[in-house]
C-alpha cells in the first residue's frame, strides 16, 4: 500500500481550507457589493468626501489582503506538507502549487501580492494608479478562488477526511 498523502497534515490542511472557504465568502461579498458601484477616476478622487463607500473599498482591501496571505501562508503551505513537499519560502510554495495544478500562474499569485500593497499605499497619493490596482484586484480574486476550489478537489480525490 502507497500512502497518497501524509496524514499528519491532514486536520492542519483541511482546517486551513474551511477557513480560506470562509475568508472567501466575505471577499466575494465586498467584491460583490462593491463593485456593484459605478467605480470611475472620480468616484475614487472622492472617495474621501464619501466615507460610507471608503469604507467598503477598505473592506475589499482587507480581505483581499487577508485571503492571499492566508492561502500563501497557511492553506498552499499545508497542502504541500500533505504531499509530501518540502516549501521553506512563498516561491517554494507557489512552484509546488503549480507543479500540482493548483495554480495555472505563480507569477499572478505575486502581482496580486504587489496589488495589495498598491491598494495600502496609493489609495491616499496616485487616484489613477489605485483605480486601476482596484480593477485588477477584482480580477485576481477569481485566481484565489480557484485555488480554493481546487485545493477542496485535490483533497477530496486524496481522501483526506473531512473535519469535523
Amino acid at each position: 500500500m502507497s500512502l497518497k498523502y501524509l496524514p499528519e497534515y491532514a486536520q492542519a490542511t483541511r482546517l486551513a481550507l474551511d477557513l480560506a472557504c470562509k475568508e472567501a465568502e466575505h471577499l466575494r461579498y465586498s467584491q460583490r457589493t462593491l463593485f456593484a458601484l459605478p467605480i470611475d477616476l472620480d468616484w475614487v478622487k472622492n472617495l474621501d468626501n464619501h466615507p460610507e463607500v471608503a469604507e467598503k473599498v477598505e473592506a475589499f482591501v482587507s480581505r483581499f489582503g487577508r485571503l492571499q496571505d492566508h492561502l500563501g501562508e497557511k492553506l498552499l503551505p499545508r497542502f504541500a506538507a500533505l504531499v509530501g513537499e518540502n516549501s521553506k519560502t512563498l516561491l517554494d510554495t507557489l512552484a509546488i502549487a503549480e507543479k500540482t495544478d493548483l495554480l495555472a500562474s505563480a507569477d499572478a499569485f505575486i502581482s496580486a501580492r504587489k496589488l495589495r500593497n498598491a491598494l495600502v499605499h496609493e489609495y491616499m497619493h496616485d487616484a489613477r494608479t489605485f483605480l486601476e490596482s482596484l480593477f485588477a484586484a477584482q480580477q485576481a480574486c477569481s485566481l484565489f478562488f480557484a485555488i480554493i476550489e481546487k485545493v477542496e478537489a485535490q483533497l477530496n480525490h486524496l481522501g483526506v477526511p473531512k473535519t469535523g
